[in-house]
């Protein structure tokens, strides 16, 4: 427990209310680089899994006593996650083509079938899966994904969110790399009540990787990337000021004076999993990245206006970037550097 309180206080030192639960936390340099070992393994820090004799992964329709996770996973280098189960379909698609990994003779079946909650692709070392809407589907998921990839003995895994989002202060159709994921109240932060008490979590995000994503976006030169913070909120309408819900009690004023503070704040973009993604993401030791396009700017308005075939369009580009970034970290490798 000494290391472990030490951890605890280098961590959530800015947190005096937090409860001393028995979790460790994936901590930093005070430099920002993440300690780990030169192989990065992905880390679970439940004790009573050891003790289990099979770990059913119940939402994905896999488990340790059924399924060869190892054979089936274990060479899985970059996973992509996102809301919609038609776009992660897509995505692997697209990714299978760009690394001339396509097989004539495979429609790419889902490896969830057996569920209807996710899916799951996966083509040569990039795994495809979908995640649903909000804060509490996402962290299901991520309970699973997490165990999955630490069942399949991965490493050096990266992990990265790509999806849809509003904009705050950028032309729709912008993609914005997360610098810092805030929750509502503008806070760095991710809380979640665990038995009765709140436990605060860290959504601090690979940096390096955050940079690596923008020299992406400027070597394509197809749309324009920016890093910037994500507000992460626990709903679409009210808790994102929009004016259009079935309930709203604050004027035009009210929101425009909002909406400006939250630009105040850096941030660029809204969506509703940024912070429980990277918070997991960290406790996980696990590299990971939010890619996330702007499909309006909220500053203008609450409603989409642009057409079916520019929202498809602009849907596309979390996943160009993505594509383009595991290309050239496939070609680094199999040059040795």
């Amino acid at each position: 427990m000494e290391g472990y309180n030490k951890e605890r206080q280098n961590c959530d030192s800015r947190s005096p209310d937090r409860i001393n639960f028995q979790i460790t936390e994936f901590c930093r340099t005070s430099e920002g680089k993440a300690i780990m070992s030169a192989s990065r393994p992905v880390s679970v820090h439940n004790p009573h899994l050891d003790a289990m004799t099979e770990d059913i992964l119940y939402h994905f329709s896999l488990g340790t006593g059924t399924h060869d996770l190892p054979a089936m996973f274990g060479d899985v280098k970059f996973v992509c996650v996102g809301g919609s189960s038609t776009r992660m379909k897509s995505f692997i698609e697209y990714i299978a083509a760009e690394l001339n990994m396509q097989d004539p003779n495979s429609d790419y079946p889902n490896i969830c079938a057996g569920t209807d909650r996710y899916v799951m692709y996966k083509v040569g070392p990039v795994l495809s899966v979908s995640h649903g809407m909000g804060v509490p589907s996402i962290a299901i998921m991520l309970h699973e994904l997490i165990k999955l990839l630490h069942h399949a003995r991965c490493t050096d895994v990266t992990i990265m969110r790509i999806g849809t989002s509003g904009g705050i202060g950028v032309e729709p159709g912008t993609v914005v790399v997360t610098k810092q994921a805030l929750n509502d109240m503008l806070l760095p932060k991710f809380e979640q009540v665990i038995l009765g008490q709140t436990v605060e979590r860290s959504t601090d995000l690979d940096q390096s990787l955050a940079q690596e994503l923008l020299q992406c976006g400027n070597e394509l030169k197809q749309f324009p990337t920016v890093v910037g913070n994500t507000m992460c909120t626990m709903d679409f309408y009210e808790g994102q000021a929009r004016l259009d819900g079935a309930f709203c009690y604050y004027t035009e004023a009210d929101k425009q004076a909002y909406l400006n503070k939250v630009r105040d704040a850096g941030v660029c973009n809204i969506e509703m999993e940024a912070t429980v993604f990277a918070a997991m993401c960290k406790l996980s030791g696990i590299r990971a990245a939010v890619v996330c396009v702007t499909l309006l700017d909220r500053l203008k308005g609450d409603q989409l206006t642009s057409s079916h075939e520019v929202l498809v369009g602009f849907q596309e580009h979390p996943q160009i970037l993505v594509g383009h970034f595991i290309k050239k970290q496939l070609k680094a490798k199999a040059a040795g550097n």
